[in-house]
């Protein structure tokens, strides 16, 4: 019998003092630490190689910054903003990023789900505002102006029941909602980074974060579909709203404008090709090749010079003022209206980066601190929101172009927001003429990765059912209703899989391999040998109250025998057998007559004197899994048959001590408790 090591108590109240005092004290030496740690460009930049490293990350910031000013357009049209905000918050966000974040490859900016996510709640606000969502109005003027908002929408609003005493258009609203989702959003990331909150993104599975990619991947697909044949519909709000956008479409696709259909299917086969040529041939390319800012470019071109916007009515960009508007505090009573809807977006945003952080610092051999990458998150999203910016979250496909083009270290990060900042100063008015429908072409291609998984699904379903479950629901909850509940469906049918898995687990005897001392499941391998006198049971998940009455029938249903019946049965027999002998006082039977109703009163045989529990696979009892246990070594030893525990771990052990298991002086323990199953089968064997 082994012995267990003497474990000191531990005085928490003590530790806590100590820990308080440790964190409350302040020394230069630990200030110092503290500013190294939250701003860890302190510690990589004085050791920068710049030999080795300069060129790698100028090559990919260059490329990434050329890749993010067409993507940061585009994706203004999920956002519901005009395209200055998504470059401002992809200029902030690597900026910011580049000082506080750990990871030396992950490209954090503008991301789709994330600028879906946030043009969802802007949508709902500028409707419940009373603002029409109808986006397709004149363009504004190519004067710079960003006050001018009467043009785009010529309603305007006294935001009064918001806490603002001035009118503001529908522009001016819509990144006054952004901006303060935006900050809500940074400071619940900040707030988990200080109470250390992380473990949150232990629920978001590998099933759950697809399904939802995917899912959202629909709705962002759906969403661009007006912009690709140029019809005019309002956006779709709520629950709901993939189904709704189609039935708009299918109503109203008469009115398709031909410019844009034909725009649009020249942009996609342009992109399509040019990726897919870029995947098969990439191992001989240095650097990606800049498709969308070409496409872009000649697209705008064709539209300026060819004024398809005048002739054909085609949507176009819009005027894109240069410079940096003065900052602004989010407004408080916005951010009460959009207080939950933060909550989703700073879980995702946060999972979404730590995620790729550690995928690639895996991959390419160093560590990253998951909190810090919280508050590198949370401050990529509060800072930038007093500058007009969005949400923001790392991003899967400009990462792996990163890593790609020799990305070194996170001075490619500042690169990049040099290029962005010199469309910002001078090169943003160009993109006037720009079609939108070219924007939404470059969406819905860069969304190829996600819509792939539907290729995946047989192969998943292969591996894992209830993963692939998982997938299903989380996706289609994320596509059919919307976003957010499908993150929170796919995060509770997860759990509930699991729940599900340990209330039915897998329940097996087993046999012994020939001439060793292991022993196996019984229904799964050949030429296993049963021990007699002795049944093997293995119950694969913890026993607790949930799977307690799954426990005993399996028992029950293995063995071949239920105690209790038993017990019944031979009480009927003994009250059985006194009268029948009664009877025989009063009266002379024969013989054969005696013997034959004898025969039909003895209770069954039983084939076994000794149950060996297999505790291996038991993680934890609770209070009725200890007392499930109890009550079977009570029945089965009122039947003769003693059970024995084998493999069981030292927690399990603990919950058997506590729970009285073992009688009052644990004298008995080294008969009932076995270290492994061949001793306790030697022990039974032993028995009389």
């Amino acid at each position: 019998l082994m012995e267990r090591k003497a474990h000191v108590k531990i005085n928490r109240k003590e530790v806590m003092l100590a820990k308080l005092r440790k964190s409350c004290s302040c020394t230069p030496q630990k200030l110092k630490n503290f500013v190294m740690d939250f701003f860890p460009v302190l510690r990589w930049l004085p050791k920068y190689q710049c030999k080795e490293y300069i060129w790698g990350d100028v090559m990919s910031g260059l490329v990434i910054g050329i890749i993010l000013v067409p993507q940061a357009i585009a994706y203004s049209l999920l956002a519901g903003l005009k395209p200055i905000y998504s470059l401002y918050t992809s200029f902030f966000a690597n900026i910011i990023y580049f000082l506080m974040g750990t990871s030396r490859h992950v490209s954090v900016g503008i991301f789709s789900l994330i600028s879906l996510m946030v043009g969802q709640v802007v949508d709902r606000e500028l409707l419940l505002a009373g603002f029409d969502l109808n986006d397709d109005g004149p363009p504004a003027l190519s004067d710079g102006s960003l006050q001018n908002d009467s043009l785009s929408n010529t309603t305007a609003f006294n935001l009064t029941i918001v806490g603002i005493n001035a009118e503001c258009g529908k522009e001016c609203y819509a990144i006054g909602i952004a901006t303060a989702l935006t900050f809500v959003a940074g400071v619940y990331q900040v707030l988990m980074g200080i109470f250390r909150l992380g473990f949150v993104s232990m629920y978001l599975s590998e099933s759950v974060l697809d399904g939802f990619a995917t899912g959202a991947s629909l709705t962002i697909l759906t969403a661009q579909v007006k912009y690709l044949i140029g019809i005019k519909i309002p956006r779709s709000q709520g629950h709901g709203m993939l189904v709704i956008t189609w039935i708009n479409i299918f109503r109203n696709i008469s009115q398709a404008n031909l410019c844009d259909v034909v725009t649009s299917a020249i942009c996609i086969v342009v992109l399509v090709t040019a990726k897919e040529l870029g995947d098969r041939y990439k191992h001989k390319l240095k650097f990606p090749l800049p498709t969308e800012l070409v496409v872009i470019v000649v697209a705008t071109l064709v539209s300026h010079y060819g004024k398809l916007n005048e002739v054909y009515a085609s949507s176009v960009s819009g005027a894109i003022p240069t410079g940096f508007i003065p900052p602004k505090v989010p407004q408080f009573n916005l951010m009460l209206r959009v207080a939950v809807d933060a909550l989703p977006l700073a879980i995702v945003s946060f999972v979404f980066t730590v995620s790729l952080s550690e995928m690639f610092a895996k991959k390419y051999a160093y560590t990253i601190r998951a909190n810090q990458e919280m508050f590198a998150v949370g401050f990529c999203n509060i800072i930038p929101s007093f500058f007009h910016s969005f949400a923001t979250s790392a991003a899967l496909a400009k990462t792996l172009v990163k890593t790609s083009t020799g990305c070194q270290t996170q001075v490619s990060g500042v690169i990049s927001a040099m290029v962005v900042l010199l469309v910002l100063l001078f090169l943003a008015p160009l993109f006037y003429s720009l079609q939108k429908c070219v924007l939404a072409c470059i969406i819905i291609v860069s969304l190829r990765g996600a819509l792939r998984k539907f290729k995946d699904v047989p192969a998943r379903y292969h591996e894992n059912k209830m993963d692939t479950l998982v997938w299903v629901v989380t996706m289609s909850a994320s596509a059919l209703v919307s976003t957010e509940i499908g993150l929170l469906v796919g995060i509770v049918f997860s759990m509930l899989c699991i729940v599900v898995r340990t209330q039915r687990p897998r329940t097996t005897l087993l046999g012994q391999i020939q001439d060793t001392g292991f022993y196996e499941d019984d229904s799964e391998y050949e030429n296993l040998s049963t021990v007699p006198k002795v049944k093997i049971f293995r119950f694969e998940a913890p026993l607790y109250y949930a799977n307690r009455n799954y426990f005993l029938k399996s028992l029950y249903r293995l063995t071949n025998l239920d105690p209790n019946l038993e017990a019944a049965r031979r009480k009927k027999y003994e009250k059985k057998e006194k009268q029948h002998l009664k009877k025989e006082n009063h009266r002379t039977a024969n013989g054969l007559g005696t013997r034959e109703t004898t025969l039909q009163l003895v209770p069954k045989q039983i084939d076994f004197q000794a149950l060996v529990v297999d505790c291996s696979a038991i993680a934890f009892l609770d209070t009725t899994g200890v007392n499930t246990l109890k009550e079977i070594l009570k029945d089965y030893k009122n039947l003769n048959i003693s059970v024995l525990l084998a493999c069981c771990n030292p927690s399990v052990i603990d919950s058997l001590k506590r729970g009285g298991y073992f009688g009052g002086d644990f004298g008995s323990m080294k008969e009932m408790l076995f270290y492994s199953i061949h001793n306790a089968v030697l022990f039974a064997k032993d028995q009389k």
